[in-house]
């Protein structure tokens, strides 16, 4: 039996950090070389970071990556590595990975199956491969691909196993929804057991705009069970000692759990998305608008968690409108996190709008035009500390408001980030209750949690004043935005208890007549498998009806 010991750097590159990228690569080669590894792995697009979008239509940028790669090359010495890199053939570009052995390069892949749906745009920008070799390396026979291949049952993988291939080694840059990694683990089972193949799955890890990359990388034998799986949401060097020429390996040399519900899975996405956009854009510190309400208060208790809470700071801005509870719960908050709050009242700067407003507004009653100016009034004074101080703001609404434009264009969506953006209005619940459970404590108070949801812009305001009971939204919501069902499907499925046929049909006209408002919100992390932007592309107008 031979055994060979296998190093799967799952790092988190910082997208066009060509320099960055490559020392942290030569770093990991290095801790490698330490612990005595035959090859080293790396993560799809590691030099360039993923996804690298319009960087690639910029020349110097792929020539850039191209000196990186040399340079990691020249740092391989003894030890087998598998790099993910921009290659230029021609005049086409390629999605690829570099196999270099003894400082040489022995060989490149190019991705053949081009993700071209959801938040992946590659036609746009890489020529498909069309080879699928393998390598003796090491004494084995190898075979290299790349993330989308791996998916396909007739695609590479089996190709390779039939020409001899020991051991596949996929590299990726998946990016994380709730229950993808089932899947993924899911599939690759499927792929080994079929072609009767070790399978080293590779996954990148960290935060790039609205995507989060949940790492996870993983190895299955040749019957399919898995014998190494990494961490979520962490960097981290798997050292396997991998047997061969057993029909099946036995003997699990690395199993970390993953995740013992989808709460704390979600809850750490959000941690890393959050963390990865602060620090890789350049920040230091944010501002969250307290309202008392959940939304803010689960945004805060993420940023504690991703960036320090000597780095968050809370703002109250009270209004006429505002209950002595949101206060106080604010304030108990926010000693809970131990981060500061500040207050800064609006009462007086709504009363000058309205005076100033008043020749024009003659006659007329007050209406959502007074309560958008209370938001627009906090949007703004939010935005002057951000101006003042270099704070990043972090938005605090959910996917059930943004689905609904239950919101306010240059008010409550003004800011930065929008940390919640694909968290629907329920799961802010489950998550809240989780991380007080996961917390020991009430660090969100109680009365945060089970208070009826309020926007507090008017007297007596509840949030079910305008929408149905969240627990009948978001089904329907998902079922339209996530499912794309049509109004009759929805009506024929069913979503509980009060949702009625004008339910649904008044929640798809005000899911349809928003899009124009999200166009313009910040981004914000995905953690469904369908979110708002990059997922989701629906015309603003738009006269398709389907009720």
């Amino acid at each position: 039996m031979k055994i060979v010991r296998i190093a799967l750097s799952q790092i988190n590159p910082t997208v066009g950090d060509i320099d960055g990228n490559a020392l942290k690569i030569c770093s990991y080669i290095k801790r490698a070389k330490e612990q005595d590894a035959r090859m080293v792995v790396f993560p799809e697009l590691a030099i360039t970071g993923y996804p690298p979008e319009d960087l690639l239509l910029k020349p110097h940028f792929i020539n850039d990556n191209l000196d990186a790669l040399d340079a990691i090359r020249q740092e391989t010495g003894n030890i087998t590595a598998v790099v993910g890199f921009v290659n230029k053939r021609d005049n086409s570009i390629y999605n690829a990975a570099a196999i270099f052995q003894n400082t040489k390069l022995v060989g490149i892949y190019h991705k053949r199956f081009l993700p071209n749906y959801g938040v992946f745009d590659e036609y746009r920008y890489f020529k498909a491969g069309k080879e699928s070799p393998v390598h003796f390396i090491e004494g084995i026979t190898v075979g290299v691909n790349i993330c989308e291949d791996i998916w396909y049952p007739e695609g590479p993988v089996k190709g390779q196993a039939a020409a001899g291939a020991e051991i596949i080694l996929n590299i990726n840059a998946s990016p994380y929804h709730m229950g993808k990694a089932y899947l993924r683990e899911k599939m690759v089972s499927e792929r080994a057991s079929a072609n009767k193949v070790l399978i080293a799955y590779l996954n990148t890890v960290g935060g790039q705009d609205e995507l989060v990359f949940d790492g996870g990388s993983l190895i299955t034998d040749k019957t399919g069970e898995t014998i190494v799986k990494a961490r979520q949401f962490e960097e981290e060097l798997i050292i396997a000692d991998i047997p061969f020429e057993d029909s099946r390996q036995s003997g699990k040399k690395y199993l970390s759990p993953w995740f013992s519900s989808e709460e704390e899975e979600v809850y750490k996405a959000l941690i890393l998305g959050t963390r990865d956009y602060v620090n890789k854009n350049g920040f230091k510190h944010v501002v969250v608008g307290l309202s008392g309400g959940i939304d803010s208060a689960l945004v805060s208790a993420i940023a504690v968690d991703a960036i320090g809470k000597d780095n968050v700071t809370g703002l109250f801005m009270p209004s006429l409108y505002t209950s002595k509870e949101s206060k106080e719960d604010s304030y108990e908050f926010a000693a809970n996190l131990g981060i500061k709050i500040s207050e800064v009242p609006i009462t007086n700067i709504f009363e000058t709008y309205r005076e100033n407003l008043k020749a024009e507004f003659k006659g007329l009653s007050e209406d959502i035009t007074e309560e958008n100016l209370q938001a627009r009034i906090r949007g703004n004074i939010l935005m002057a500390l951000s101006n003042k101080f270099g704070w990043l703001v972090l938005t605090t609404g959910n996917k059930s408001e943004m689905s609904v434009g239950y919101a306010t264009l240059y008010g409550d969506m003004a800011g930065g980030f929008a940390v919640i953006k694909d968290v629907p209005k329920t799961l802010v619940y489950e998550l809240s209750r989780w991380k007080n459970s996961a917390e020991g404590r009430a660090l969100i108070p109680e009365r945060i949690l089970s208070k009826e949801p309020s926007a507090e812009l008017k007297p007596g305001q509840k949030d079910i004043d305008t929408l149905p009971p969240y627990p009948v939204l978001d089904p329907i919501l998902k079922a339209y935005v996530e499912d794309d069902k049509s109004f009759e499907d929805i009506l024929s499925l069913g979503c509980g208890t009060g949702c009625t046929q004008e339910v649904i049909q008044k929640i798809i006209q005000m899911i349809d007549r928003s899009e124009y408002k999200r166009r313009q919100s910040p981004p914000g992390i995905k953690i469904t498998p369908r979110a708002f932007g990059r997922d989701r592309r629906f015309p603003i107008t738009n006269r398709y009806r389907s009720y």
